[in-house]
C-alpha cells in the first residue's frame, strides 16, 4: 500500500510517470489522496464535494486499462479536483460558490477541465470551495464557511480559486482546477506559495451556458501546481479547439518544451505597482527581490510607467461591474427555470454582492459602451508595452493573507499604506 504522506507533495508529472512504469498503482495513488483528504481537510475546509465512489471507480478502470497495455493519458490514475463555481462534472452538486439555494443543484454537463482531465486519464476526487459566484479574492461563503491557508490556518488563501489552491499547497492533490478573470487563480497561488497560471482567452475552450459568447469579459480555466512542469503539462491537456467556443484558437503550443528555453538577452518591463495601486511594503521588497533573478538569468530589467489614467477605485469598480453583466446571464437563466435568487433567496448573497447586482440591472446601453471603452484604454496601455518588452512583472497581489472573518463573509483589507481599496479585491 502507498502511504498518502508517501505521495502527497509530489509533483502530477512524476505521478504520472510512477503510475505508467507500473511502480504506483492509480487504486492505491487514489485511496492515498482520499486519506490525506480526511485527514487534512477538516482543518483546511478546502474540499466541499467529495465524489470519492466516482473517483475509485475511475481508478479501477485506470487500472485495468493499464494492465491491459493500452495507450494512456498524460495524467492516466492523477487525482485532481473541480473548483466549485463554474468546475461541472455530470451527476455532481454545484453550487456556484456555496449560494446555498444550489446545495442540492445536480449538473449534467462537463467543464473544459474536467472533460479535458478525465480523457487525459486523470481522476477527479471532488470539488473545492469558492466565494459566491467567485465575486472576491477571498474565499468564504454563507454555505460552507472559508477556507483557511495551510500556513496560518487563521487567514484566508485567497480567492476565489482558494479552495484548490489551498489542497494543492497542502498536499491533497498533486493539481487542481482553478479559474480566474481578475486574479482568481493568481491570487490564492501568490497567497499560499504555488503556482497560478490563467491562460490568454481562446487558449482553452469556454463551454459555459447560454452565454457561449460571454461577451462580457474573457475568464479561463487553468490549474493550480506546485511545480511550472506540471503548469505546463495541464496547459498541453488542457488547450485546442472546441467548437462550442466561438472565440477558441484553432493551434496548438508546445507549453511543454518552453521550460528549456532561455531568457537571456530579453528585455523585460517592471511595474511595481501598475502606476496606481498601492503595495504593502514587504510585498513590494519581495517582487524587487525576486526581480534580480531575471537579471542574473541575463535579461535587462527596467522599471516602466505603463500610463493607465484611471485610479485603482475607478479600476476595481469597472472591473465590478463587468464582472456582474456576467451574473444577471446566471440569475436570468436559473430565474427562467424557477429559481429567483434576487426575490427568494437574497440571504443567500453576501450584501457587497447584492449592491453591485443592483447597480449592473440599472446600468444602459451608454454605461456599458463606457466601461468598454474603459477596458479598450488600459489593452491599449498594456500592449504598448509589449512592443519594446517581450515581458511585464508586476506584484501579483498588493496584500499579505487576509484574516479569516467569522459570518461567511470575509474580506480583504479596506486600506494599504494609508490609502482607501476595494475590500471585495484585496487591493490587486
Amino acid at each position: 500500500m502507498i502511504s498518502h504522506n508517501e505521495v502527497a507533495f509530489m509533483s502530477a508529472s512524476e505521478i504520472a510517470s510512477k503510475i505508467k512504469d507500473r511502480e504506483f498503482s492509480p487504486v492505491e495513488v487514489t485511496e492515498a489522496f482520499i486519506s490525506r483528504i480526511e485527514e487534512r481537510n477538516k482543518s483546511l475546509n478546502a474540499f466541499v464535494y467529495f465524489g470519492y465512489k466516482d473517483a475509485l471507480n475511475k481508478a479501477k478502470e485506470a487500472e485495468r486499462s493499464l494492465l491491459a497495455g493500452e495507450n494512456v493519458g498524460i495524467f492516466h490514475g492523477v487525482p485532481s479536483a473541480l473548483k466549485d463555481l463554474f468546475g461541472a462534472k455530470p451527476g455532481w452538486i454545484s453550487t456556484f460558490g456555496g449560494v446555498r439555494a444550489f446545495k442540492d443543484n445536480v449538473v449534467n454537463h462537463y467543464c473544459a477541465y474536467g472533460e479535458r482531465f478525465e480523457k487525459a486519464g486523470g481522476i477527479l476526487l471532488g470539488k473545492t470551495n469558492s466565494p459566491v459566484l467567485g465575486f472576491r479574492g477571498v474565499t468564504d461563503n454563507y454555505l460552507f464557511g472559508p477556507t483557511r491557508n495551510p500556513f496560518d490556518l487563521r487567514r484566508n488563501p485567497g480567492g476565489s480559486s482558494g479552495g484548490s489552491a489551498a489542497a494543492v499547497a497542502d498536499g491533497l492533490v498533486p493539481i487542481a482546477q482553478g479559474s480566474d478573470t481578475g486574479g482568481s487563480t493568481r491570487i490564492p497561488a501568490a497567497w499560499c506559495g504555488i503556482y497560478g497560471f490563467k491562460p490568454s482567452g481562446g487558449r482553452v475552450p469556454f463551454l459555459g451556458r447560454p452565454d457561449g459568447f460571454r461577451t462580457y469579459i474573457f475568464s479561463s480555466e487553468g490549474t493550480l501546481t506546485r511545480t511550472v512542469e506540471d503548469a505546463a503539462l495541464s496547459l498541453d491537456m488542457l488547450t485546442g479547439y472546441d467548437d462550442r467556443d466561438p472565440y477558441c484558437l484553432n493551434k496548438k503550443v508546445d507549453f511543454l518544451s518552453a521550460l528549456k528555453g532561455s531568457i537571456k538577452d530579453w528585455r523585460i518591463a517592471y511595474s511595481p505597482n501598475f502606476d496606481v495601486y498601492p503595495v504593502d511594503s514587504r510585498v513590494a521588497q519581495t517582487v524587487a527581490q525576486a526581480v534580480k533573478v531575471f537579471k542574473q538569468a541575463g535579461a535587462t530589467v527596467e522599471e516602466v510607467d505603463i500610463g493607465i489614467p484611471y485610479d485603482q477605485r475607478e479600476l476595481s469598480e469597472l472591473f465590478n461591474r463587468v464582472v456582474m453583466r456576467g451574473s444577471i446571464s446566471i440569475f436570468e437563466n436559473y430565474k427562467s427555470k424557477g429559481i429567483d435568487l434576487l426575490k427568494d433567496h437574497r440571504e443567500d448573497l453576501p450584501p457587497q454582492y447584492l449592491e453591485w447586482i443592483e447597480k449592473a440591472y440599472q446600468m444602459n446601453m451608454l454605461d456599458v459602451h463606457q466601461d468598454q471603452i474603459m477596458r479598450t484604454t488600459i489593452y491599449d496601455k498594456i500592449q504598448s508595452v509589449f512592443k519594446k518588452y517581450d515581458l511585464l512583472i508586476t506584484p501579483t497581489v498588493a496584500s499579505l493573507p487576509t484574516e479569516n472573518g467569522h459570518a461567511g463573509n470575509t474580506v480583504g483589507p479596506s486600506q494599504i499604506n494609508g490609502e482607501e481599496i476595494d475590500s471585495l479585491m484585496d487591493g490587486v
